[in-house]
């Protein structure tokens, strides 16, 4: 990503904090229900592991963390996002957590057991389609190389009804994503697209 595309969607997402706050809204979403079933569906590749370790990429101000507050199995959390502002109000609402750090810095994630992404790839602005799509596979090899075991993310879904798509807005080919995956990570990949969302998920679990 060029550092005017960085600036250009961490600034997107800044302003959307200081409307909205820290509410779903503020990450771009459009309310808990929907925010918490989107979650449900990343910590999929966490499924029956007993204790982990998790990144957040794309951490905002910290809603999955809330999400699994009650959650035994996790042993220590790490949220990195591209904003200042979002690191600065996850900062401030979780100085509770202690096994939890927030950080601008990307390369901090590196070593935990998975890694989870929602909504990085959705706001693409005014770049092209190529330019996403190369963004997107990028960004997928960075995810790969900070986690051990496996990792998931979320897209917007080129199956979304014409009519409620928006120029700024990336809406990505689950069948293409699903096979870039098993071609470039794992031969253990899972595309869910039935939680009644306009998305998808993809979870890659690495081979043992």
């Amino acid at each position: 990503m060029t550092s005017r595309m960085l600036h250009d969607i961490s600034e997107y997402y800044s302003n959307k904090l200081a409307e909205f706050g820290c509410t779903p809204r503020g990450v771009d979403w459009n309310g808990t229900e929907s925010q918490e079933n989107r979650f449900f569906q990343l910590m999929e590749v966490c499924k029956n592991q007993k204790n982990f370790t998790l990144g957040d990429y794309g951490c905002g101000y910290g809603a999955l963390l809330d999400f699994l507050k009650s959650d035994e199995r996790l042993e220590a959390y790490k949220g990195f996002d591209i904003s200042e502002s979002m690191i600065h109000r996850a900062r401030e609402a979780h100085t509770g957590f202690l096994h939890a750090t927030f950080t601008n810095n990307s390369a901090e994630l590196k070593g935990v057991d998975y890694l989870v992404a929602s909504g990085v790839f959705n706001v693409r602005l005014e770049n092209s389609d190529s330019k996403w799509s190369s963004y997107i596979k990028e960004t997928l090899h960075e995810i790969n190389s900070l986690c051990t075991k496996g990792f998931s993310f979320n897209a917007l879904t080129s199956y979304s009804d014409k009519e409620k798509m928006r120029d700024y807005l990336f809406y990505s080919d689950p069948l293409e994503l699903f096979d870039y995956c098993k071609r470039s990570f794992s031969k253990q990949v899972a595309l869910l697209h039935d939680y009644g969302l306009y998305e998808f998920t993809i979870v890659v679990r690495k081979s043992s």
